[in-house]
């Protein structure tokens, strides 16, 4: 059959396609940072969403300049959430916004695709904090708690392991700094233009959540965007009736809409962003979007990420990381900016196998000489430099 071949799922046991993860990767950190360095007291919320996409559209644009048919650019849009906001907090124009102050704890939350390869990440840090004062307290608890979590899961997510060891993992390093996991959180395998894989794994279910979670083992030539979100209080995010501005389009789904606005908007969907997340930031007449998008969502041809939020006087930390289970080991392809020596917390991980977990080495087995002629195809093919892989 002819339809075979464009049908067999793309991997990365395929070079090209690590390159192409890794081109994102690489865009996606440079964004990060981008965006953390212009987090500062006095900083809008908005202008950050939007200085994080403006950043990836104009570097995903400089790659694969010939393909002219390959898609490229958001696979996730700039979210910053603060303090007790839990995650997609990315404001339209003229949604009130937020500035920063000295003191917040800000969550930066992005992704970038290159032919629908997806990298994600996300970083938490407290705005105004030196390695001459170094913050103390519930803040600095949280974000050590969630970091530790993120480097457990990277010694974790490999190929014979199974998601519940990450969960349980997670739990116990929460708990040691009196935090809680955010409850039913997930953490999806990422596959070529699908951004919420059938893999997943579940932070602090509920019992039905248990039930109804299904248990899955990690396998090599997998990806997955490991997602740590940590909470000072409870752990439960709720929708505190924010508007919602990131949807992403559910293939699955066919409706015949009535409105001529909604069909116009979906066609554009369709046409810029396939079923990739997008803000509706994006849209040049956000009255229309917003006009467009309720038809679209009320017959769920448009999956929305509603902005979510734990008790107010809580806080939430997150760390997020890009991991390629390569056949010689893991390797983590989007890097979180975290400075130990920012955050001081009285409490540490007790277990005895988490502590010799985290103590373990993360870096891979080197195949060195495979490497460079699998580089020198991939230039051939890209006509991009490959560049070196920073040692974790």
């Amino acid at each position: 059959m002819s339809g075979d071949e464009d049908q067999q799922e793309q991997t990365i046991a395929d070079d090209l396609v690590v390159t192409k993860y890794k081109m994102g990767a690489d865009i996606a950190n440079q964004a990060l940072k981008t965006v953390v360095e212009a987090a500062t007291a006095g900083a809008s919320v908005l202008s950050l969403c939007e200085k994080g996409d403006a950043f990836i559209m104009t570097e995903t644009s400089k790659v694969f300049k010939k393909e002219k048919e390959m898609k490229k650019g958001i696979a996730f849009p700039t979210c910053v959430s603060v303090n007790n906001c839990v995650c997609h907090h990315s404001p339209l124009k003229n949604d009130p916004d937020i500035i920063l102050k000295d003191g917040d704890l800000v969550k930066i939350d992005l992704g970038v695709h290159v032919d629908g390869f997806i990298s994600n990440v996300a970083h938490s840090f407290v705005v105004g904090v030196t390695k001459e004062s170094p913050l103390t307290g519930r803040k600095a608890d949280v974000i050590r708690a969630a970091h530790l979590c993120a480097e457990a899961a990277l010694r974790l997510v490999k190929p014979g392991n199974q998601n519940m060891q990450v969960t349980e993992a997670w739990n116990k390093i929460a708990k040691s700094f009196k935090c809680t996991p955010v409850e039913g959180m997930l953490s999806h395998q990422l596959k070529q233009h699908v951004i919420d894989g059938e893999k997943t794994v579940i932070q602090n279910p509920t019992d039905q959540q248990k039930k109804d979670h299904e248990k899955a083992e990690f396998e090599v030539h997998e990806v997955y965007a490991v997602d740590v979100l940590i909470s000072t209080g409870e752990g439960k995010a709720k929708d505190g009736g924010q508007r919602t501005t990131i949807y992403k389009r559910d293939p699955s789904k066919v409706y015949g809409l009535k409105m001529k606005t909604s069909r116009m908007f979906l066609s554009e969907v369709e046409r810029r962003f396939d079923a990739m997340p997008f803000t509706l930031r994006a849209f040049e007449d956000e009255g229309k979007a917003k006009l467009g998008v309720l038809e679209c969502t009320k017959h769920g041809l448009l999956q929305p990420f509603n902005v979510l939020h734990e008790k107010e006087g809580e806080f939430v930390a997150q760390f997020k990381f890009t991991v390629l289970l390569m056949a010689n080991g893991p390797l983590r392809i989007t890097n979180s900016l975290f400075e130990p020596e920012l955050y001081k917390s009285e409490h540490e991980v007790e277990d005895p196998e988490l502590k010799a977990l985290l103590q373990s080495s993360a870096s891979r087995k080197t195949q060195k000489k495979k490497k460079k002629k699998a580089s020198k195809t991939v230039e051939s093919v890209t006509e991009q430099p490959v560049e070196a892989e920073v040692a974790e």
